[in-house]
C-alpha cells in the first residue's frame, strides 16, 4: 500500500500489524484523507462481513470515520500533550449519528484498539481528562470495550442483543476476551451456556452457570 496520508498510514499499520505508529503532529484532517480512509474501511468491513454470516448489515461510513479520528487523535494526544487541553472537545467529539448495529460494527474497526490506548493513558495519568472522554465512548460503544471494567448495569440486554448477528459477535468476543464480568450477567450467561451446549468445558471450562 502506498503512503497516502499520515492518518491512513497509521490506521493501515494498526489494522495490519497491531502497531500504533504516529507520523505527524496534530492537525485537521483533509477531506481527501477522510475519503481515502472511507474507502479503506469499507474494504475492511467487507472482509469482516464474512464472519457476520449476514449480508444485511451495511457499512456506516459516518461511524467508521468518526471512530478512526477518535483513535488517531487519541494516539496523537497520548504522545503530544503540549497546549492541547483546550482542543479536546474538538478532537474527541461525541458520536452524533444513530447508534445501530451498522454503526457499532463500523466504528469497531477502529474502536477495538481503543482499550489498549486507554490503558496506556491511565498508567501515564489517570486524572487526564482524555481518560474520562474515552471511557465514555467505550461505554456507549461497549462492544469495542469488551474485556474492560465498564459499568453496564443499566443496559437492557434483551433489547441490546436483539439482532442475531450482533448477538453472535458479542458473545464470541466475550469468549475471546474471557470477559467474566459480562459472562456472569444472567441474561448473557444463559445465552453462552446455550451456545456451548455439551462443549462448555472445551470453550470455557471456568465459566460458572449463573441462575436468574
Amino acid at each position: 500500500m502506498e503512503n497516502k496520508s499520515p492518518f491512513l498510514d497509521t490506521l493501515f499499520l494498526l489494522r495490519k500489524d497491531g502497531a500504533l505508529t504516529i507520523f505527524s503532529d496534530l492537525k485537521i484532517l483533509s477531506e481527501k484523507e477522510e475519503n481515502e480512509a472511507e474507502d479503506f474501511f469499507e474494504s475492511e468491513f467487507e472482509k469482516e462481513r464474512l464472519d457476520f454470516l449476514s449480508d444485511k448489515i451495511p457499512f456506516n461510513k459516518e461511524a467508521a470515520i468518526w471512530a478512526a479520528k477518535i483513535l488517531y487523535h487519541s494516539a496523537q494526544l497520548y504522545l503530544i500533550r503540549k497546549d492541547t487541553t483546550k482542543d479536546l472537545e474538538k478532537l474527541i467529539p461525541n458520536y452524533q449519528g444513530e447508534k445501530n448495529v451498522s454503526a457499532i460494527l463500523s466504528a469497531d474497526l477502529s474502536l477495538r484498539f481503543l482499550p489498549q490506548l486507554l490503558d496506556a493513558l491511565q498508567l501515564a495519568d489517570s486524572t487526564d481528562p482524555l481518560v474520562k472522554m474515552l471511557e465514555n465512548i467505550l461505554h456507549q460503544f461497549h462492544y469495542s470495550g469488551i474485556g474492560l471494567d465498564i459499568n453496564l448495569e443499566k443496559i437492557n440486554w434483551d433489547e441490546e442483543l436483539k439482532d442475531k448477528t450482533y448477538r453472535k459477535l458479542y458473545l464470541e468476543r466475550i469468549v475471546e476476551k474471557k470477559a467474566y464480568k459480562l459472562a456472569e450477567i444472567p441474561y448473557i450467561n444463559q445465552l453462552l451456556i446455550a451456545e456451548f451446549g455439551m462443549y462448555r468445558d472445551i470453550f470455557w471450562r471456568e465459566l460458572k452457570v449463573v441462575e436468574k
